[in-house]
């Protein structure tokens, strides 16, 4: 079978598939793509189940030997890939012969892009899934990022699924657009001050360097308690927007403890957690609040939009 040869790892690559839901009463947080809507389309793009492992790149790409014929897409973020010289675009299927080099850059917009292959990777599944979990060093090819010279099998292609044949960039990019994150109230959000939350929603805040899988940083406008209490230790999800001490929130994600003690303002909708995964550090954008219901039709027409997919 086909293999892929990490020739360089570029700054933070992983193998993922749509994570562990389920483990956090273990203390293992679901890990899994960053933005899961972009690795399910490549997958799609390949004919693939959505939730093959694919490999997952951060800010910059890496650069890949194919040993064997290959269909690949790639998908999320624009890398400037190209293909032993030639532009390789995104949001389509591409065929890749046995000997041929792809060569991901740095990226233009947005934080990650995904590499799908047709059969996906071929890792041995933790918790039942092949996503790797670098905090926990669980899953994925032996737990951590990518080096030089990791060898990644692609598996024997599973039933026939549905095949994709391509997806309009900017239908696609429409829900990864980063200026807009949606949330919904918090369990905590009545202990802030009405005042300290309306500034909080109309001043954009911005990623900082301390950005990571588990945590987004945010310079934003600081949200002032009326309440006191000593909170107890609860249960936290992705998307939680969490808010120390300090006043300044934290986005918490995909990799995140799974308990805390620090009130919880909002969450991000499940439809919008794709363009935090899309965030990258100095990005500015704005918190809107939104309903729960509003938070349910956006995610049914995303959705339906990927239903739709020919």
């Amino acid at each position: 079978m086909p293999a892929i040869r990490v020739v360089e790892p570029g700054f933070q690559t992983t193998v993922q598939d749509l994570g562990r839901p389920g483990c956090a009463h273990m203390g293992v947080s679901p890990s899994g793509a960053a933005d899961a809507l972009s690795l399910r389309l490549g997958n799609l793009l390949v004919g693939n189940p959505e939730n093959s492992a694919s490999l997952e790149m951060t800010l910059s790409g890496g650069v890949f030997e194919f040993e064997g014929d290959c269909l690949i897409a790639l998908t999320g973020s624009d890398f400037a890939s190209r293909l032993d010289g030639m532009p390789a675009p995104n949001w389509v299927p591409i065929a890749v012969k046995s000997g041929q080099v792809l060569r991901c850059g740095k990226t233009r917009a947005g934080a990650r892009c995904y590499l799908s292959v047709h059969g996906g990777i071929d890792e041995p599944l933790a918790l039942g899934s092949a996503s790797t979990h670098l905090l926990a060093g669980m899953g994925g090819h032996e737990g951590r990022a990518l080096r030089a010279g990791d060898v990644l099998r692609v598996a024997v292609p599973a039933a026939p699924s549905r095949h994709v044949k391509q997806v309009h960039p900017q239908r696609a990019l429409r829900w990864l657009a980063t200026d807009v994150i949606r949330i919904t109230p918090g369990p905590q959000a009545h202990w802030f001050s009405a005042d300290s939350v309306e500034r909080f929603l109309e001043t954009p805040a911005m990623v900082l360097e301390e950005f990571s899988r588990a945590a987004i940083h945010l310079a934003a406008r600081r949200l002032e308690l009326v309440r006191r209490d000593e909170m107890l230790i609860e249960g936290v999800c992705c998307g939680a927007v969490q808010v120390p001490p300090t006043g300044r929130p934290v986005i918490l994600f995909v990799e995140p403890q799974t308990t805390g003690n620090f009130p919880k303002f909002a969450n991000v909708i499940t439809a919008d957690l794709p363009r935090v995964g899309q965030l990258k550090p100095f990005d500015k954008f704005r918190f809107e609040l939104v309903s729960f219901d509003e938070a349910r039709e956006v995610l049914r027409q995303q959705e339906e939009w990927i239903d739709s997919l020919e």
